[in-house]
């Protein structure tokens, strides 16, 4: 019995056969991927609320100058920690030990002009009293003659005097009566000069406390010159330099807040709102550390969405309208221990996951 024989298969058939075979394997393996993939992402689309448009935030403040002035000597370094207190920034202060020094000069002198004054009202006082004393005496006087004069008078009218007596005797009682008057005139005299003594130092012990004022305003000025780190933190990058004259108000170095802690601030679409609350627990993944999750919870919701606090707030009622859905920032609290959020640096880009 004669065999059929099979002619032999072509090289590029199997080739072609092989390939067909490993696309429709790849195929399947990429469609079930997608697969895989679509789940998921419907998956957490139906159980979480998830935003890019996150980052890390911490307080940066700037660190001004109170007064102008050239720069003296610069005690920190970029990137440097420091510690409340801790001296950054000598200013050139000769231009202000001027102002010290006069100021202490001046109320030097006004408490001196208050003492000389002290004294003055001292001996005025003196002198009143002894005024007070010689009045007493010439009161008795006066009273003495008043008496001689009403005798005298009497006599005169009964001729048991002559005239010349009783003028003599009426004489007398003229110059005791100016004497007395005098004497009276000078008290008053001597009482005006302490009562406006008194007033003269009022005036006075208003001006030394406007001194005082002047003196102290002086020496702050003065303190102004050396310049300290508020609180603790780590200085930012350096951009002044010795010699350098700084004006007031202007910037002299930025200095992060490691005492205010760090946050999360991420912008939510207007949609996803009202699945959030305050307290809701979230799932915070970086950029920087993709393979660790950090752990928050939502501490508050802005009242008005990122734009409204923006230098030009948009205006609708102009111009062709675009309906775009806006985004309200959400800080969140880390929760997860100081050392692990220490790793995180502001500005960082983040991922958080909220659960419905």
């Amino acid at each position: 019995m004669i065999q059929p024989t099979t002619s032999p298969q072509h090289p590029a058939q199997r080739t072609d056969r092989l390939v067909a075979r490993i696309t429709s394997t790849l195929a399947g393996l990429l469609v079930l991927v997608l697969l895989i993939w679509a789940g998921r992402i419907g998956w957490s689309m139906l159980h979480y609320e998830s935003t890019d448009d996150a980052q890390v935030e911490e307080y940066i403040n700037p660190i001004n100058s109170k007064v102008s002035g050239y720069i003296r000597q610069i005690h920190y370094q970029e990137n440097q920690a420091v510690k409340a207190g801790d001296t950054l920034v000598v200013l050139d202060d000769r231009d202000f030990e001027l102002p010290v020094a006069e100021a202490e000069a001046a109320l030097a002198n006004a408490q001196a002009q208050l003492l000389n004054l002290a004294r003055t009202v001292q001996t005025s006082q003196r002198s009143s009293q002894v005024s007070q004393s010689q009045i007493g005496a010439a009161k008795a006087r006066l009273v003495q003659q008043e008496q001689d004069f009403a005798r005298y008078h009497q006599l005169l009218a009964d001729e048991a005097v002559t005239r010349q007596q009783f003028e003599r005797v009426q004489s007398a009682l003229d110059v005791a009566r100016s004497d007395y008057q005098a004497l009276a005139g000078g008290y008053q005299t001597a009482l005006s000069r302490v009562n406006e003594s008194q007033g003269q130092r009022a005036v006075l012990q208003a001006e030394i406390r406007r001194r005082q004022a002047l003196l102290r305003k002086a020496r702050l000025d003065l303190s102004y010159t050396i310049v300290t780190a508020p609180y603790a933190g780590v200085m930012g990058r350096q951009t002044i330099q010795e010699g350098q004259l700084m004006q007031a108000g202007q910037p002299l170095a930025y200095i992060v807040n490691r005492q205010a802690g760090k946050w999360i601030t991420a912008n939510f679409k207007e949609t996803q709102l009202p699945r959030l609350h305050v307290g809701q627990p979230v799932r915070i993944i970086t950029d920087a550390y993709p393979d660790q999750v950090f752990a928050g919870r939502i501490e508050s919701l802005s009242p008005a969405t990122g734009a409204r606090f923006s230098l030009l707030p948009p205006d609708n009622a102009t111009g062709n309208f675009i309906k775009v859905i806006q985004r309200l920032p959400i800080r969140i609290h880390l929760t997860d221990q100081p050392a692990k959020i220490a790793q995180l640096a502001a500005g960082m880009n983040a991922t958080v996951t909220v659960a419905k």
